[in-house]
């Protein structure tokens, strides 16, 4: 069995990426690995590059301004790195640079794709999600976090990524997937409170015009962590790739986790997906073999 991974990144210096952690967490079970670089306005390249391992392979782009609207040039620079995947590669192993894999799941990682590499209903295998917030201390527990998403597909079955380069569909149609018992560590909103700032402006025009940005941006040199619904605190380890990081952490962040700011609607629909594990109204990028 042959497995690529792949990726995307720009500006990572500049907006605090923790895209070295998030590659190192799969390199391991990766034959090859695919790093699409962006025009960067810092040193992006030069950190890649200092990884030092032969199985990476850089891969230089130019963002294409004129997909901006709606996060289409996410999407479009993830097919490019997936177009520059080995043909004899087996299974594509995604990860986005503000995400890792913690080392204890690589083994069910591996024998999940071993276990459905000639069963070609399967066409990707989807993870849950585990999605901190403000520090690693926290994870969001209300319902406007997805709790899953593919991750790995299938290579030379004609898959590209999807919309803002969330998942990934075939001729438009949802995958055909299977769930693995494993996470993936999201740490997108867990950055120094400059950094983060910086990025929310950055990323939202990827979305949206400056009229939009100017009525929903809070405006300030800091983006401020606390305008948020529903926290609970994070009680497992890290991935090793990221103990570093965790410890080098320079600002504060603090949550009562009794103080739930969502409306009784949103506190029934929980519970009920607590109790049952089903989440109404879920939206699933997806369909799910049992």
């Amino acid at each position: 069995m042959r497995v690529s991974g792949f990726t995307f990144i720009r500006n990572a210096v500049k907006y605090d990426y923790p895209v070295v952690e998030s590659i190192g967490s799969i390199l391991p079970i990766c034959d090859e690995f695919i790093v699409q670089v962006g025009n960067s306005e810092d040193q992006t390249r030069q950190l890649i590059e200092s990884i030092g391992s032969p199985k990476l392979k850089i891969v230089d782009s130019v963002w294409d301004e004129k997909l901006r609207t709606g996060g289409r040039v996410l999407a479009d620079e993830t097919n490019k790195a997936l177009r520059s995947v080995s043909a004899t590669s087996d299974w594509c192993f995604y990860l986005q640079a503000d995400e890792c894999i913690h080392e204890n799941d690589l083994p069910a990682i591996k024998a999940g794709m071993e276990k459905y590499k000639d069963d070609s209903r399967i066409e990707a295998l989807l993870f849950n999600y585990r999605h901190f917030y403000g520090s690693y201390d926290y994870v969001g527990d209300s319902r406007k976090w997805y709790r899953r998403e593919i991750r790995i597909i299938r290579n030379n079955i004609g898959v590209s990524s999807y919309k803002d380069a969330q998942g990934f569909r075939k001729d438009g149609r949802k995958l055909k997937v299977k769930l693995l018992p494993v996470t993936v560590y999201h740490y997108g909103w867990v950055k120094p409170p400059d950094r983060q700032q910086a990025k929310q402006l950055d990323f939202n025009r990827l979305w949206h015009d400056e009229e939009w940005i100017g009525k929903n941006v809070v405006p300030g040199d800091e983006f401020d962590y606390s305008q948020i619904d529903s926290l609970a605190p994070f009680t497992g380890s890290h991935p090793l790739t990221m103990q570093k990081r965790i410890s080098q952490k320079n600002w504060k962040f603090s949550f009562d986790p009794g103080q739930k700011k969502i409306g009784l609607g949103a506190k029934t629909l929980r519970s009920i997906e607590k109790h049952t594990g089903w989440k109404p109204g879920e939206y699933r990028n997806y369909k799910l073999i049992r």
